[in-house]
């Protein structure tokens, strides 16, 4: 699919469009959640949340790895994104919070879990660390959104009243899309990456999701919630990738001092997303951190 041919919103997610796509599906009191289960029930649990726009695709090499490592392994989609529902809620950390919390009970999934988050999941996987430090015995922090982030212009003028309501529906997809590459430093050699991320956007409530995290969840001021995930007794790593040109790699040395505590490894030719880029090698660091 080319940019000139994005789809537009016109499917209701139900029991028959959900029929037709990969993974399961559960009802939480929030809405319906889109998950995968791997790996075998005795393993130690592992949890994947994926950021700010693509879904659960984005873990792909590394829920392979982990599953095949022997971890039981559950990545999911957030609400509003790919198979999940689109709650008229806002979409902020009270609801991704939420979600995980009610996740993992509907599917029994004992306590303590491993959370393994990215960009905006690194936030959810750290606030739920925080608001439930019992749940969790292990982070690890991919490229964490949650410090000062030059937003353009475009998405500035889309969290205003009205503006927004305006500018989503004519050119929040293409935009979201469109900054798709800027996530990769060889962009070319992953055409899987932008082309799975289409799909999602013709269920409708995508765009106002999308919409509603820009205004209820600000992404670049969290250092709080890492100053006191820091605090905990609890193993931490962090990987960023050099060339990240969307939280900057520069912005490891404020996470490690919010976190002093956490393993640090640079990743590099990669960009935002080094689990995705180069598994080889961040596969292997997150299997041997994961098992401690």
């Amino acid at each position: 699919m080319t940019m000139g041919q994005l789809p537009v919103e016109s499917l209701t997610l139900s029991e028959e469009t959900r029929a037709l796509l990969p993974g399961s599906f559960i009802a939480l009191p929030l809405g319906v959640t889109h998950y995968q289960l791997g790996g075998p029930p005795s393993g130690r649990a592992v949890v994947l949340v994926h950021g700010f726009s693509v879904p659960l695709y984005l873990w792909d090499p590394t829920f392979e790895a982990l599953v095949g490592a022997g971890f039981r392994v559950l990545r999911y989609d957030l609400f509003g994104r790919g198979g999940s529902d689109r709650p008229h809620l806002k979409n902020n950390v009270d609801l991704f919070d939420r979600q995980l919390e009610t996740l993992l009970d509907a599917l029994a999934i004992a306590s303590p879990v491993s959370l393994v988050g990215v960009s905006m999941g690194a936030i959810i996987a750290a606030s739920f660390a925080d608001r439930h430090p019992e749940r969790v015995d292990r982070l690890a922090l991919i490229d964490p959104a949650g410090f000062p982030l030059n937003w353009g212009l475009p998405f500035r003028l889309m969290a205003l009243p009205v503006v927004g309501e305006l500018m989503m529906p004519l050119f929040g997809a293409r935009m979201l899309a469109s900054g798709l590459p800027g996530d990769l430093f060889w962009p070319e050699g992953y055409p899987q990456y932008i082309d799975q991320f289409y799909p999602q956007l013709a269920y409708r409530g995508f765009r106002r999701s999308i919409l509603s995290t820009l205004r209820c969840m600000p992404l670049d001021d969290h250092e709080a919630v890492y100053r006191r995930v820091g605090a905990l007794d609890r193993p931490i790593l962090l990987v960023w990738g050099e060339h990240d040109g969307t939280v900057p790699f520069e912005y490891h040395r404020a996470a490690l001092q919010a976190m002093p505590q956490a393993e640090f490894h640079a990743v590099r030719e990669a960009g935002h997303i080094p689990h995705y880029e180069r598994p080889e090698v961040v596969g292997p660091l997150l299997v041997r951190f994961l098992r401690g």
